[in-house]
């Protein structure tokens, strides 16, 4: 099952109307592109399911031995400043910055961008349009992220002001100075 886009670029759906359609459709994994385009996205299965759960359970456990930020699941929308609102796989964002957010912004749709963040490519994914949400998220100022892709046995880092690098499975991919001691085995 592919994602639904639907073209919203003439709409103009404020913050505040995204946030209220997400809310009443809870059942539904909604995003939006800095283009204003509404993005439905299908359930995974259980293989990507449970990658994901893997993906998000590591990157807890590496944040709760050395406390230096929130991670989040992929249930979680951020206010991107480029204007898009997106729900990485998992992601990670640093304490520091983290406090500066205000309670309810918070509670709300975070108006930051991840440090970190990790994109994993399920069976039904396309390809293109997960490079084009990593470069939305380096256009926002993302540190460090990792498009995970098993179909293909590789993962493309993404820095800012560097080209994509890809390397193939296995691999060993490192949180470098953004995550710093953090690790990942691939394939997962």
């Amino acid at each position: 099952m592919l994602p639904v886009v639907l073209n919203l670029e003439t709409v103009n759906l404020t913050n505040e109307q995204f946030y209220r359609l997400c809310q009443v459709n809870r059942d539904l994994q909604l995003e939006r592109t800095a283009k204003g385009e509404l993005v439905i996205m299908p359930p995974v299965g259980g293989r990507s399911g449970n990658r994901e759960a893997d993906l998000i359970s590591l990157l807890w456990l590496w944040n709760r031995q050395t406390g230096l930020g929130k991670v989040f699941s992929s249930s979680t929308i951020f206010k991107l400043p480029n204007g898009g609102d997106r729900a990485p796989d998992a992601a990670w964002v640093n304490s520091d910055r983290w406090e500066n957010l205000t309670l309810k912004e918070q509670e709300g749709f975070p108006p930051i961008c991840p440090d970190f963040a990790i994109e994993l490519r399920s069976r039904t994914d396309s390809l293109q349009p997960l490079q084009e949400k990593m470069q939305e998220y380096i256009k926002s100022g993302l540190r460090l992220g990792w498009l995970i892709n098993p179909q293909d046995e590789q993962a493309e880092i993404y820095h800012p002001d560097r080209a994509v690098e890809v390397v193939r499975f296995p691999v060993i991919l490192s949180g470098e100075n953004v995550l710093p001691g953090f690790t990942l085995n691939l394939p997962l």
